[in-house]
């Protein structure tokens, strides 16, 4: 039997912090498609359970003996071994220990072994942990089974795995981080998936805000910054305007390296500021106690941000110790402390040449999240738009002289790239006083260039629900339904391979990167990688190291980088033997051939010189070892 029609495009936001799901009827013409929200039902106190347009992507572990399982039961689960949701966020915020957070940072992160059971982190040994794989599976899982709960009723029918899906991933994901994403997806039980970036999501919800008037906003000329800072990331993208036959066209020209620093970095700087002030009182707080700070931190961030009245707002932690009265510890956030912590300390104003800090390697470290070493996110954008200062150059558009530069000037070869205008996504900019930063920095760096008109804002998407939104405006894009932004891989990826020289004693031979896919090769294409064939090595264990680079952008596919060292990043290595051609194993002549798949994953092939046998690697996505087919 062939797979049911879809009768809906469902975009998923699975986020560091919050998730969101979005959903257009799949047989609607475009004008007449209109994307909805779909509040996810969940737990939200014990005994009471809610469909909220947010899912918080938190997951709590209870204990055998703290609160009656069915006080957490949910229409499809009688007795849940976890929670998702409001109640997870609110009750782990209690107990630490037990609660799973920034699922998505630990997702991408190449240092962890992601597939094993590892959260909550640093949590004791009566805790049944789960891997990122499996914690992201669950918020999808739910996600699936409240979709498939209410079908037939007030919302769309037919179960989400006959549906084309759509989930998002940070542009900055590499492709072990996506391929651990369709991983997580297929265990939830979501078999008809894409992905796509949350930036371009965002961008596409826009469009979708605004229908046809998009195009009275933005001119041929136009750069667009997407500027999408959420719990976990920080994402800069770039977008421009062309004209093709009289009409407006959009490419994403340029995708910043992954920057672990969002909301998560803000909670935890918060909590040290609160921290120190307990400290002064005569309070110290313990490792619990400090998690629980930063689970309160968020809360009172939230509050203050989402309403500038109140000076202040409360937080609570479970007292431990002699000097605390009633089991508790009462504190407050005040809003100058969140402001000067949260805009001077992130946001600083900085000259256009400032660079993110690089802090000295200590030789031992505990394991953790490798959040970035610098939080001043304008320091890590002043950095992105001076890499990019040739970007309309490499796209072919004319060149920095083809911006609509404020003023109406055009300068070629200005040491940083001015967009004309910028579109804000993600839960911190829901704070009008970091979005009004961000665009007095970028209006001070175009006045220093000479340009004197300030920076457009486009307006017209919810922070918290567009990337859903946009996902769900996107599956009707690959209808045929809507406008499309063309962009492709938003990384150049390439595979190590041994220079062929003599040995030299004690020093190995160098790997140069061979570009196997370059920046912007589109879903569901494929080609050869010209010009020569390579050794591929069967029958015995080999190493196969896979490398990408985001500010590499010109390297066409089969070009060799044989210095490399702070352009190109490895990625987790693949150690296999590959089945042999013939009963003896050796080197095999091959051609190589690559594959950008409709999921947005890669695939790399090689090929006998004979065209009998094919081999092919997949990027290693399962920690230690991975089979390839």
């Amino acid at each position: 039997m062939g797979k049911a029609e879809s009768q809906f495009v469902v975009g998923i936001d699975l986020g560091t912090t919050n998730s969101a799901v979005a959903y257009a009827r799949a047989s609607a013409e475009a004008e007449s498609s209109s994307v909805q929200i779909y509040p996810v039902l969940q737990t939200v106190a014990a005994g009471e359970t809610e469909a909220r347009p947010l899912l918080p992507s938190f997951l709590y572990l209870p204990g055998p003996h703290e609160l009656p399982k069915k006080s957490l039961s949910l229409p499809w689960q009688a007795n849940p071994e976890m929670v998702v949701g409001v109640f997870a966020r609110e009750h782990g915020a209690q107990v630490p220990t037990r609660l799973i957070a920034s699922t998505k940072s630990w997702l991408s992160y190449a240092s962890a072994d992601r597939t094993q059971a590892i959260l909550p982190w640093g949590a004791p040994d009566d805790v049944a942990k789960r891997s990122p794989v499996e914690a992201s599976a669950a918020i999808l899982e739910h996600i699936r089974q409240a979709w498939d709960h209410r079908v037939g009723e007030e919302t769309p029918s037919g179960p989400l795995a006959d549906q084309d899906v759509l989930v998002t991933v940070p542009a900055s994901f590499d492709a072990i981080a996506r391929e651990l994403t369709v991983e997580a997806a297929k265990k939830a039980g979501i078999g008809r998936l894409t992905l796509l970036e949350e930036p371009q999501a965002a961008f596409y919800s826009w469009i979708e805000a605004t229908g046809d008037r998009w195009r009275k906003q933005v001119s041929v000329g136009d750069v667009m910054l997407v500027c999408d800072i959420g719990g976990g990331t920080t994402d800069f993208t770039l977008i421009t305007v062309s004209e093709e036959e009289g009409q407006l066209a959009l490419t994403r020209i340029a995708v910043g390296a992954h920057i672990l620093l969002g909301g998560d970095n803000m909670d935890r700087a918060l909590a040290y500021s609160i921290a120190r002030k307990l400290g002064g009182q005569g309070m110290r707080l313990d490792t619990v106690q400090m998690l629980g700070l930063v689970h309160g931190c968020r809360a009172a961030k939230e509050s203050l941000f989402s309403d500038p009245k109140p000076k202040a707002a409360p937080i609570t932690l479970l007292g431990r110790g002699s000097k605390v009265i009633g089991g508790t510890v009462k504190t407050e956030l005040t809003r100058a402390e969140m402001e000067s912590v949260i805009v001077e300390g992130f946001f600083p104003d900085v000259p256009p040449d400032a660079r993110p800090q690089v802090a000295e390697r200590i030789g031992l470290q505990e394991l953790g999240l490798p959040f970035a070493a610098d939080p001043a996110v304008s320091k890590h954008l002043a950095c992105f738009l001076s890499q990019q200062a040739g970007a309309l150059e490499r796209e072919g558009v004319g060149g920095m002289g083809s911006v609509r530069t404020k003023g109406g000037t055009k300068r070629k070869g200005a040491a940083m790239l001015h967009p004309s205008a910028v579109l804000f996504n993600g839960g911190v900019f829901k704070a009008e006083p970091l979005r009004r930063r961000v665009i007095d920095i970028l209006n001070a760096w175009a006045a220093d260039d000479g340009n004197r008109e300030p920076i457009r804002v486009l307006e017209g998407t919810d922070l918290d629900l567009a990337v859903a939104r946009g996902a769900a405006y996107y599956g009707l894009v690959r209808q045929g339904k809507g406008v499309r932004i063309r962009g492709g891989v938003a990384r150049t990826y390439y595979v190590g391979v041994a220079s062929s020289e003599p040995a030299v004693p004690g020093v190995p031979p160098p790997i140069k990167a061979l570009c196997v896919v370059p920046f912007g090769m589109e879903e569901g294409t494929e080609a050869d990688i010209p010009g020569r064939e390579f050794g591929l090595v069967v029958g015995e264990q080999a190493e196969f190291r896979f490398l990408s680079s985001t500010s590499r952008q010109n390297d066409p596919i089969g070009v060799v980088v044989e210095d490399w060292t702070g352009q190109i990043e490895e990625l987790t290595p693949l150690r296999q033997a590959l089945e042999p051609a013939e009963e003896q194993g050796g080197v095999v002549p091959v051609h190589l051939h690559s594959r950008v798949t409709e999921v947005g994953t890669l695939e790399l092939s090689c090929r006998s010189r004979d065209g009998a046998r094919s081999w092919k690697l997949e990027f290693n996505v399962r920690e230690p070892e991975t089979q390839p087919r």
